[in-house]
């Protein structure tokens, strides 16, 4: 074990700061670091990644990989994450960067690892990765799928230096207005409330061509809203045995059908739970907003938020505590 620098010792609050408290940070950090499978994920990265040779060693695997969660979890860009790992002693702890040893990775690296797990599609490989996890852990992929989609909105301005919208984002109308962006579909079982599959496509695909590509094939439920209604081929085709739980349209020649209405209600207690996974992305972790500029950069920081072990977390820490 490395003996420990002064600065690192500072962090660590070893005498230094005494009424210091965890804060929630720290305590987000701690869950996350106990429950996050790095060995696991570290693998699939591993043969993708730089390896010593007659240049400068490449950075620890793992460190790179907790400074790009950081960078998803806290809504970073490549400078501003640099900035706060100098910035916050409980980010460094988190890495495992003493400062009286060596410095952070700067902007340019964590650009670099970004653009290794884009181009190399690793992270619709991470996702799955942690989905195989969460069944050894006990997590089970149950009958009931729910299905949705939401929209992630992009820059619709011109003022930028190609003085054009990004081309891979388009505009969709959602009740009385007009949004520009992306849709992430997701398919969530509708017992654990976790997603076990994705889909990233532009605004404008109708949620309904994403169906298929959201189901595992062994549902008995297909839940969903009003826009997967009438959807029954595109169900039996992927999932034979699957019923159709999909919210209907309740009003026809302007008269509402309270019948279906009331059904409506009743599926929707259930469909509400995919709603807890798109909370953690865009409220928690600020997907609310594309960062990037394309589809397959925006769909990687979707698929390594990791938002299943945050959901799982109580669960998951039961398991880690002796």
């Amino acid at each position: 074990m490395k003996q420990q620098t002064l600065a690192i010792a500072a962090d660590q609050g070893s005498g230094f700061e005494q009424y210091r408290k965890p804060t929630r940070r720290d305590e987000f950090l701690q869950t996350m670091d106990a429950i996050v499978p790095w060995a696991a994920l570290c693998e699939v990265i591993e043969p993708h990644y730089p390896k010593a040779g007659n240049g400068r060693p490449p950075i620890g695997l793992e460190r790179m990989l907790r400074i790009h969660f950081i960078q998803h979890w806290f809504n970073l860009a490549d400078l501003a994450c640099e900035e706060a790992l100098y910035d916050s002693a409980s980010l460094r702890r988190f890495v495992g960067i003493d400062l009286g040893r060596e410095p952070v990775p700067d902007a340019t690296t964590l650009l670099k690892f970004r653009r290794l797990l884009n181009n190399n599609k690793l992270g619709e490989a991470l996702f799955a990765a942690v989905g195989a996890q969460l069944q050894a852990r006990g997590f089970k992929v149950n009958t009931g799928t729910i299905v949705d989609a939401t929209i992630i909105g992009a820059p619709s301005s011109t003022k930028n230096a190609n003085k054009a919208r990004d081309p891979e984002m388009h505009q969709t109308r959602k009740g009385q207005q007009w949004y520009f962006g992306m849709k992430l579909h997701i398919g969530v079982d509708s017992q654990s409330r976790l997603a076990h599959s994705a889909v990233v496509t532009a605004a404008n695909v109708h949620d309904k061509h994403s169906l298929p590509d959201l189901l595992h094939g062994a549902e008995r439920r297909v839940y969903g809203d009003s826009a997967y209604a009438s959807q029954k081929t595109l169900i039996e085709g992927k999932a034979p045995k699957a019923q159709d739980f999909t919210n209907q349209r309740t009003r026809r020649g302007g008269v509402v059908d309270e019948a279906v209405r009331a059904k409506n209600r009743n599926k929707s207690r259930i469909r509400a739970r995919v709603e807890h996974v798109f909370g953690v992305l865009k409220r928690l972790w600020g997907f609310g907003k594309v960062r990037y500029r394309g589809l397959a950069k925006n769909a990687t920081r979707a698929f390594t938020a990791l938002a299943n072990l945050y959901l799982g977390r109580q669960r998951l820490m039961a398991q880690v505590r002796p």
